[in-house]
């Protein structure tokens, strides 16, 4: 009996020392692979948040990049607007002066019509009752005045006029068929380089500035003392002053732009020239 039960205990304590050894060994197999499964967890963290924060910054630089380029074309659309707005109004004062232009040739052809009717029935009833040969030049001699006229009259309709209803020469040619007109003196000038004033006629001009591109200039006038500034003005649009003891306007119009360079004319009144020759006479 007792041989038996310290059999059995002996081989009890055979087979629990193994699966001890073999349970410990498991253990320390499941710590070493927890360990590289965490080691491998922290490096694959640290990579992803590397990762994320290379993402932001790029997100960043090209968020950045786009709000500047936003900034631009804002800008860029802020200045079309406003060259859009200058041309409009331009094209408004255009489309009125052609129309008013317009009126007034359908007008003036409606009379030199007229004239040229009653001139033709004139020429007639003298020729159905005159047949000497000086008679009938004398009558041709008075079509061609007429049609040469007519003729002057409508090269004349093809200049642009001023709000004053002046006509407005666009260079030396135009100029002198306003002065064969012979109701204005016209003043001829150049000015070349900015801030020398120069005397034209009755008033000092000063070139102050030049837009080629858009055919704009400023200029500063000194006219009887007075100094005043017209800025961004445009090329053929003319700048009414007014000279003491006088009411009817000169103009200062510059009818042709280049670098550093305007030229154009001043109109002077028949009657303001006379004007100033009488205050010239009472001086004296």
């Amino acid at each position: 009996m007792s041989e038996e039960h310290t059999l059995e205990t002996r081989n009890g304590s055979s087979w629990q020392l193994p699966a001890i050894i073999v349970l410990g060994l498991v253990a320390l197999g499941g710590l070493g692979f927890g360990w590289s499964a965490s080691s491998k967890l922290d490096s694959t963290q640290q990579a992803v948040a590397a990762q994320l924060k290379t993402a932001e910054q790029t997100m960043q630089q090209d968020m950045s990049s786009l709000k500047d380029r936003l900034a631009q074309d804002e800008k860029a659309n802020t200045d079309l607007q406003g060259d859009l707005k200058v041309v409009t109004d331009k094209l408004k004062i255009t489309q009125g002066q052609l129309k008013k232009a317009r009126q007034e040739t359908a007008k003036l052809n409606d009379e030199t019509n007229q004239k040229v009717t009653a001139l033709d029935t004139s020429v007639h009833s003298e020729l159905a009752t005159k047949a000497s040969a000086d008679e009938v030049k004398t009558v041709d001699t008075k079509v061609v005045g007429v049609r040469t006229d007519l003729d002057t009259t409508r090269e004349d309709l093809k200049m642009a006029k001023s709000e004053m209803g002046t006509l407005i020469a666009r260079n030396h040619d135009e100029i002198d068929q306003l002065r064969r007109l012979g109701e204005r003196d016209y003043v001829e000038f150049t000015i070349v380089g900015r801030n020398k004033p120069q005397k034209v006629a009755n008033v000092t001009v000063e070139l102050k500035g030049i837009s080629e591109k858009r055919n704009q200039f400023s200029v500063a006038m000194t006219v009887e003392d007075k100094r005043f500034l017209k800025r961004n003005r445009a090329m053929n649009e003319p700048i009414f002053f007014y000279i003491s003891g006088t009411h009817i306007p000169e103009e200062l119009v510059i009818n042709k732009v280049g670098k550093d360079t305007v030229t154009g004319y001043v109109s002077i009144p028949k009657a303001n020239s006379q004007v100033a020759s009488t205050g010239a006479k009472s001086g004296n």
